[in-house]
């Protein structure tokens, strides 16, 4: 990689609330930003791929989990262990679709539904809803807004992505329940637009690229990044050779993303702009890699620990531990979830013997302070005596991550008036 490039990648690194600016004249950046603009309707898509693969699957068709997410789930990364999930992709091209919540007391859910380009267009659930459920129609670009409670969607194909509390294992039957209440109805819609995975090579990558942006055009705002990047994400043509290269810093980028976070006593806090991005296409394309599906921080504030160096991850052998305050400044959930990190910068659950994948205020057993303060034990070996119930197992081997997400936080979380103490080692 030469000087120039080097230096892009260091600006790139920077998370400047957009990419390049329309002065920057070398193609290799320009292919750069094509590539990490389009990341995220690469990974939406192939999101819908493998949630269309599952047997019984259909666009506009719900499907239901109906086990919490262990280590075998891998089709989303950072998943949760704290919700069942109900998933589908909607096609609004044919008309709206009609999305029904049944009523859900006081049982903690949420209904997000996000634009092919990652944005929360809408999250309907237990803060912005109430228990109460209801009617909303899912309205596409250019359609009447018609229909009880229109909701309008920015882009044609949508991914509605529903979240069900559950207590623990003899809960779920209650919580099976009320996601056979929640339903979809619409047109009959026809087979989506096909992809290519984030590793092709570019001519692949952005030729699927601009058959997602056709069927998905993006918004007015990105008229000016589009308009640069046209040769890439437009009609062309491009050199490969000088593709090759920018796809290679964007590669990087997205690598190196978790050494460039910012960590205030140990933790990287969301930006206000997580789930709706507006015009920070870096952002967008790394949270889409590393936390797809990611709500806005009013519905759920998300935290990574900061790891042994900095580096968002954890490569020790010792025990560490995290101590919680009594009571947490959330009116809903919380909890600590334990990720293996793979390769290309993704995060699943790890095989353990306990079959735990997080700690939370609904797990059973755990032993607090007198003070009431928790401490939770993180290692890849059990701890011991009275820790052991408190211990959240690592990897056998390997680097390993931790997110700690909290529901509903209070204005106290969203200021930053709180802060968590620091993951330390022992």
């Amino acid at each position: 990689m030469n000087r120039r490039e080097l230096l892009a990648l260091a600006g790139a690194l920077g998370l400047a609330p957009s990419l390049a600016s329309a002065q920057d004249a070398d193609p290799a950046a320009t292919a750069r930003d094509a590539w990490l603009y389009a990341l995220p309707l690469i990974e939406m898509a192939a999101a819908r791929a493998r949630i269309l693969s599952a047997p019984g699957a259909a666009v506009n068709v719900l499907r239901h989990d109906r086990e919490l997410a262990d280590h075998t789930k891998r089709a989303v990364t950072t998943p949760n262990n704290d919700t069942l999930y109900s998933t589908a992709f909607v096609d609004l091209t044919q008309g709206p679709v009609i999305l029904t919540i049944p009523a859900m007391g006081t049982r903690y859910y949420s209904v997000a539904v996000m634009d092919m380009f990652t944005n929360n267009n809408v999250v309907l659930g237990t803060r912005t809803v109430g228990g109460q459920g209801g009617t909303f129609t899912l309205v596409g670009p250019g359609q009447a807004a018609t229909g009880m409670n229109p909701t309008r969607i920015a882009t044609s194909y949508a991914w509605v992505l529903i979240r069900t509390l559950v207590d623990n294992e003899a809960d779920l039957p209650a919580v099976h329940a009320l996601q056979d209440g929640f339903s979809l109805k619409g047109p009959e819609a026809g087979a989506p637009p096909t992809f290519a995975a984030r590793d092709a090579a570019p001519a692949a990558y952005f030729a699927a690229a601009r058959q997602l942006l056709a069927a998905d055009p993006a918004p007015p705002t990105d008229l000016r990044l589009l308009r640069r990047t046209a040769a890439f994400l437009g009609a062309g043509p491009f050199d490969t050779a000088v593709a090759a290269r920018g796809v290679q810093t964007a590669r990087m980028i997205t690598m190196m993303a978790q050494g460039r976070q910012t960590f205030i006593d140990g933790w990287s806090y969301p930006r206000a702009n997580l789930g709706d991005y507006g015009q920070d296409y870096l952002y967008r394309a790394i949270v889409a890699l590393q936390g797809l599906g990611a709500m806005p921080v009013a519905e759920a504030f998300y935290m990574k620990a900061a790891g042994d160096d900095g580096s968002g991850l954890y490569k020790g052998d010792g025990l560490y531990r995290l101590t919680l305050p009594k009571e947490l400044p959330i009116d809903s959930f919380w909890s600590l979830s334990m990720y293996e990190a793979t390769a290309d910068g993704q995060f699943f659950f790890t095989e353990n013997p306990l079959k735990r994948y997080a700690i939370g205020d609904r797990t059973a057993g755990l032993k607090r302070n007198a003070d009431g303060t928790l401490d939770i034990w993180i290692g890849r070996t059990d701890p011991g005596g009275e820790r052991s119930s408190n211990w959240l197992p690592a990897p056998k081997s390997g680097p390993f991550a931790l997110y700690l997400r909290t529901y509903l936080p209070r204005p106290e979380l969203l200021t930053g008036q709180f802060r968590f103490a620091p993951i330390t080692q022992v």
